[in-house]
């Protein structure tokens, strides 16, 4: 493998950090015209869960204490991404609603990410700083997919109970 310099390794994580993020929008940009359901909703994060494999390799673990203040960040992350997520009933399908607020959130959230990363490794290894944003990430997919969830659930046990009363009267 041919040795990169340190600044070399940052500026290819921080294309793949852009590119990964514009995916992230686009994806999201399409997956609203498509219903949801719970599935869809649940996925992600328990996808996400085998990146914690990456913790098998002793150069990417980090200090506890560390991990614990990366999920918290990433948690206080997730609330204008639940803020600005909502649901709607279409033909009997629920899908969620695209939020003009939506794409600006992910854009503010990943500026901030990008200048959080340049301070970050100024203190850890380049592959460390990789772990904490993995686990900020997970911090902010968790609480607004696990959120998501619950609204999922109410909307569609609301409606179905409004449809059952319309349809019994």
């Amino acid at each position: 493998m041919p040795a990169f310099s340190n600044a070399t390794l940052q500026l290819l994580s921080t294309l793949v950090i852009v590119i990964f993020a514009l995916m992230v929008i686009f994806v999201r940009l399409h997956a609203a015209k498509k219903p949801t359901s719970a599935r869809k909703i649940l996925i992600p994060p328990l996808g996400m869960t085998t990146g914690f494999l990456m913790f098998a390799f002793p150069f990417m673990r980090i200090p506890l204490t560390y991990a614990i203040i990366a999920f918290l960040f990433g948690c206080l992350f997730s609330i204008p991404l639940i803020a600005s997520s909502k649901m709607e009933r279409i033909d009997g399908q629920v899908y969620l609603r695209r939020s003009p607020a939506f794409i600006i959130v992910l854009l503010v959230l990943l500026i901030l990410r990008l200048a959080l990363h340049t301070y970050i490794e100024s203190y850890v290894t380049i592959p460390q700083t990789g772990s904490l944003f993995f686990i900020l990430a997970f911090g902010m997919l968790l609480p607004w997919r696990v959120l998501m969830y619950q609204r999922y659930r109410k909307f569609v046990n609301q409606s179905d109970s409004t449809l059952r009363s319309v349809t019994e009267s």
